[in-house]
């Protein structure tokens, strides 16, 4: 099976080419970088600091399985009462992924774990931003094949955010159809 980085090379490149006319393979969109953030919120709330703590770590651990990388824990910017979250309070972890581990992460999501997951019929169009960004919500972070569902302690869900150097939606969308994202029509 040919991987991402290679698809993009040998077939992508030619095709973005000739639909919009650029003159060079550096004008070609690529992707730029893929972003996976979970945060905690209703995970840790009402629990005792040693649960928190446990949880938190449960969670990053499993994102450092998924992802190939340690994440890092983000913290609460401001106070918020009415969420029960004070300033410098941990509430998520975040990866943020580039070059080989970006192009691996992003072969096991569209071939294994978006196929696995719960329901899934597509990816929206319109989950592509006006420059051409992709979000992705993964409901299940047991849909990839390095976690095991037995040992998992905490079940949580993610958000991936696909960073291109497209200009606008129309090319972003087209980068995305020919890389074999299951986008629907």
């Amino acid at each position: 099976m040919i991987n991402l980085k290679e698809k993009y090379q040998k077939e992508v490149v030619g095709a973005m080419k000739k639909k919009f006319g650029y003159k060079n393979d550096m004008a070609v969109p690529k992707i730029d970088k893929v972003v996976v953030n979970t945060g905690f919120g209703r995970l840790v709330s009402d629990k005792t600091s040693d649960e928190k703590k446990k949880i938190q770590e449960s969670i990053a651990h499993d994102l450092s399985l998924i992802c190939g990388q340690a994440p890092v824990l983000t913290k609460a910017k401001k106070s918020i009462a009415g969420f029960k979250i004070r300033e410098g309070m941990i509430i998520g972890a975040m990866v943020a992924l580039r070059r080989k581990k970006m192009y691996d992460f992003l072969d096991r999501l569209i071939h294994i774990a978006l196929p696995r997951s719960r329901d899934f019929r597509g990816i929206d169009a319109k989950s592509v931003d006006a420059t051409g960004n992709l979000t992705i919500a993964v409901k299940e972070h047991i849909s990839f094949p390095e976690i095991s569902p037995e040992k998992s302690k905490v079940m949580f869900g993610f958000e991936t955010v696909i960073a291109t150097t497209a200009k606008n939606k129309e090319q972003g969308l087209e980068l995305f159809k020919l890389l074999g994202f299951p986008i629907k029509k």
